[in-house]
C-alpha cells in the first residue's frame, strides 16, 4: 500500500467544513459543503475538478443567481502520498469565488472577487 493516493478528504477552517471523496459506493465523486449560510451535497458533474502545477482544484457551485452571479467553492487538494496506516493531516486552502454579473451582461472592471480559507484535516484512504 505504500506510495497511495488518498480518495477522502476531511478538512475545515474559518468556519467551513468540506468532505471531499473521490468516489463513492454509487462510483461518484461526493463533495460535502457547509459554512454559516450554506449545507449542501454535490456529486458527480457537478463536482469539476482541473489538475494544475500546485494541486488540483476541485470547485462547486454554492449559490447561483440569474441576475448576480455566482458563488463558487475550489478546494485546493495537494499532492500526498500515504503509507499505512493511511491517514495523514494535511493543511490546505479553499477559495470562495464571488463571480459577479449584471442583467446585460458582466461589468465594466472586475468580476471575480476571491476570499482564501486555510484548511486543516486529513486526507485517507478509504474501501467502498
Amino acid at each position: 500500500m505504500a506510495g497511495q493516493q488518498p480518495n477522502l478528504y476531511e478538512l475545515s477552517g474559518d468556519g467551513i467544513q468540506v468532505t471531499y471523496s473521490t468516489s463513492s459506493i454509487q462510483g461518484q465523486p461526493i463533495f460535502n459543503y457547509h459554512d454559516a449560510t450554506h449545507a449542501k451535497t454535490f456529486t458527480g458533474d457537478q463536482i469539476k475538478t482541473e489538475p494544475s502545477s500546485i494541486g488540483t482544484l476541485v470547485t462547486v457551485v454554492i449559490n447561483l443567481t440569474i441576475d448576480a452571479g455566482s458563488t463558487t467553492f475550489t478546494l485546493l487538494i495537494p499532492q500526498i502520498n500515504l503509507t499505512p496506516p493511511s491517514v495523514a493531516n494535511i493543511t490546505t486552502e479553499g477559495i470562495t469565488t464571488l463571480h459577479k454579473l449584471t442583467i446585460v451582461g458582466p461589468s465594466n472592471g472586475q468580476s471575480e472577487f476571491y476570499t482564501s480559507h486555510t484548511l486543516q484535516g486529513t486526507a485517507s484512504v478509504v474501501f467502498f
